[in-house]
């Protein structure tokens, strides 16, 4: 039924599909998430026409997945675990500030590594690449 939903033209009725997802909750609190993945090369060309591609769009920027699809796929899915948020949970803070491995300031830099930082330029010629930012 939500298949038959999913291939109509009726904006509402694609809204209405329901994904196969799911949540681990602890307490009220969501500490992991995934879902079932899409497997199937027309239900993925149709999820980038959903999402607004055009086929051209869709075969440049993910042709090698659509490709993939069509030498066939097992249903797969995932789980991604919020450990933070786990210990956040057990350590009574409401906030995962202090349990995240790897923290960032608010300008998303990592002051323990100073990452990100400009690299070598003999580095940048190693990998072919060029940067656009202004030398300090």
């Amino acid at each position: 039924e939500d298949m038959e939903k999913f291939y109509s033209s009726n904006r509402e009725d694609i809204a209405a599909v329901a994904a196969n997802a799911y949540d681990f909750v602890l307490n009220g609190t969501e500490i992991g998430g995934g879902s079932i993945r899409i497997h199937d090369s027309a239900v993925q060309k149709r999820m980038f026409e959903v999402l607004g591609f055009t086929a051209e769009e869709a075969e440049y920027k993910f042709g090698f997945i659509i490709n993939a699809f069509k030498f066939g796929a097992p249903p797969h899915g995932g789980i991604a675990f919020g450990f933070d948020r786990f210990c956040a949970l057990f350590g009574g803070q409401e906030t995962i500030r202090d349990y995240i491995a790897f923290p960032k300031n608010n300008a998303g830099r990592d002051v323990m590594l100073d990452a990100p930082s400009q690299i070598d330029e003999s580095q940048m010629d190693e990998l072919f690449l060029k940067s656009t930012l202004k030398k300090s």
